[in-house]
């Protein structure tokens, strides 16, 4: 596939999966908010003692059931409306979902935490999407005030009592306490732009192959990174909007490019010494649009 078939939509608000609207910012716009709340510092408690694992078979089963990984585009797609169809199966995700709400993931060793907090993430965000489906992207599901800002900032888990955002679970919890870019490739943002949707669950025996691979896999896709020239790229929104994660500079995102880049990109980003681009496609990641 060529560039010129793979449609990108620069996303208008660079900030799009940041908390753009504090409550000033609401009230200028003649709006209230109650905020996002702040994730409890204590979720950085683990127990390295802890041998014990936890059971991902239904997310599995769901995968399995609805995740489309041989499409021409290159993206795994979910099929939304089969699963919507499906009251059965909207069933075993929200047990799932319930199952993983019902753990505290501070009693176990810090892999299976990480995991844990990925497969959260994704689960949360296909029900969302299901929920809401028909839906041309995420950004249009918002709970809130300010139409396009998506649910990252709407309450959709309760952990151990605490009430937790998708924002909570990836920049309260997943960023702060693992400092590991690959998590930008393991959380699934269900769009087109968005690193794949792994086929299978995390697990803390998967952990570093899952992550490792979801990086090269992403790098790999024009959708990731595509070099026009050897003086000007475009690469994903991601590498902008968290580039404090990928070096905090420029120069640190074509390092971490460098890495995992195979074949014909390889070799031109070793030549590379110009500038780069950034776009990202918001299109939801379904088989076809709603």
């Amino acid at each position: 596939m060529t560039r010129s078939t793979w449609i990108r939509r620069t996303c208008a608000c660079r900030g799009a999966r940041f908390r753009p609207w504090g409550l000033l910012g609401l009230l200028a716009l003649g709006g209230l908010s109650c905020g996002t709340p702040s994730a409890d510092a204590s979720w950085a408690d683990h127990d390295p003692t802890n041998t014990g694992r936890l059971d991902h078979s239904e997310w599995q089963a769901l995968l399995d059931a609805y995740l489309i990984t041989d499409d021409a585009s290159g993206v795994n797609l979910v099929d939304y409306a089969k699963l919507q169809a499906s009251a059965a199966d909207r069933g075993r995700l929200a047990g799932y979902i319930e199952y993983l709400q019902e753990q505290d993931p501070r009693q176990y060793a810090k892999d299976v935490q990480m995991a844990y907090w990925i497969n959260l993430y994704n689960a949360v965000t296909v029900r969302v999407v299901v929920d809401a489906y028909p839906v041309a992207s995420i950004k249009d599901i918002h709970e809130g005030l300010i139409p396009g800002t998506g649910p990252w900032g709407d309450v959709h888990a309760m952990v151990a009592g605490q009430p937790l955002t998708l924002d909570n679970i990836e920049h309260d919890i997943l960023r702060p306490i693992w400092r590991d870019s690959r998590i930008h490739y393991a959380v699934n943002c269900a769009s087109m732009g968005c690193p794949n949707l792994a086929p299978e669950p995390y697990t803390a025996d998967n952990l570093e192959r899952q992550l490792e691979q979801g990086a090269r896999d992403y790098v790999n896709h024009m959708r990731g990174a595509e070099l026009l020239d050897e003086a000007f790229g475009v690469v994903s929104s991601i590498y902008y909007w968290y580039q404090e994660d990928f070096g905090n500079s420029e120069a640190g995102v074509l390092e971490h490019l460098r890495k995992y880049a195979e074949g014909d990109l390889a070799e031109q980003l070793r030549e590379f010494d110009g500038s780069l681009d950034h776009e990202y496609d918001w299109s939801l990641n379904a088989p076809s649009a709603p």
